[in-house]
């Protein structure tokens, strides 16, 4: 079971690395041990129920048969368009006196 939920580990997970793994977080932990681990708990609990809520409202969303429709477009707006490009005046001025 272990080296398939911890794949990414090279010769997956035994029980040696497993005791390492205790010892280390007894030794950061100590006294809270408990308490983490129940925080721990209750955090992977709300994540579930969390995905467990998501997966029903994509379930109730495409299973809906409300229909819903588009509201008609009218074509009151007048077409927009862009304004004409001009070049500036002063250049023509210029070009002008130095001929």
């Amino acid at each position: 079971m272990f080296p398939t939920l911890l794949g990414f580990i090279p010769g997956g997970v035994g029980v040696p690395e497993m005791l390492i793994v205790g010892i280390i977080a007894l030794l950061l932990f100590g006294k809270r041990l408990p308490e983490v681990a129940k925080s721990l708990g209750k955090g992977i609990v709300e994540f579930k129920k969390g995905i467990q809520g998501i997966e029903d409202d994509v379930r109730t969303g495409s299973n809906s048969s409300t229909n819903y429709s588009r509201p008609d477009v009218t074509d009151d707006e007048p077409e927009m368009t862009a304004p004409k490009f001009e070049p500036p005046e002063f250049e023509r001025e210029e070009e002008e006196s130095h001929a």
